[in-house]
């Protein structure tokens, strides 16, 4: 149980700063969705592959 815990603690402080990271390059005039589209992707793939490890990933 503890263990499942801090699984889920630490995927949503990583969660949040991922998206907090990504939603600042839009608020950019400079910068526009098409250039941080690339951004989202690898965020949306980096937040699946951790959430795989830390949950469905049990091979032991």
């Amino acid at each position: 149980m503890k263990d499942k815990l801090t699984n889920i603690i630490g995927c949503g402080l990583c969660v949040a700063f991922l998206i907090g990271l990504a939603t600042t390059l839009t608020r950019s005039m400079l910068i526009g969705f098409k250039d941080v589209l690339p951004v989202y992707i690898l965020m949306g793939l980096v937040i699946a592959m951790m959430l795989y490890e830390a949950f469905y990933d049990k091979k032991q």
